[in-house]
C-alpha cells in the first residue's frame, strides 16, 4: 500500500471519528510534529548562516582533518 492510500485511510477514519480523546491525542501529534519542523532563528543567526554560506562559496574552507590538526598543534597541552 502506498503513502497516498494510507493518508487517505486514515483521513476517511478521522472524519468518522467522534471520540474527543482520539481527537486531542491527534492534535497532539499534529502540534509536536510542527514543533519539530518550526525553528525560529535571530536575525543574527541568519546573518551568520548567510555568511558561514558565503566563505563555502568562495572556497575558503578547511577539511576535518586540517582543523583537528591545528587544534591538536594549538591545544597541544590538553591532549593526551
Amino acid at each position: 500500500m502506498n503513502i497516498q492510500t494510507e493518508k487517505l485511510e486514515i483521513i476517511q477514519w478521522l472524519a468518522k471519528i467522534n471520540d474527543s480523546k482520539i481527537i486531542k491525542q491527534f492534535m497532539l501529534i499534529k502540534r509536536s510534529n510542527e514543533e519539530d519542523t518550526a525553528v525560529n532563528l535571530s536575525q543574527e543567526e541568519k546573518e551568520a548562516i548567510d555568511k558561514g554560506l558565503q566563505s563555502i562559496n568562495d572556497g575558503r574552507i578547511k577539511s576535518h582533518e586540517e582543523v583537528m590538526e591545528t587544534t591538536r598543534i594549538k591545544y597541544a597541552h590538553l591532549v593526551k
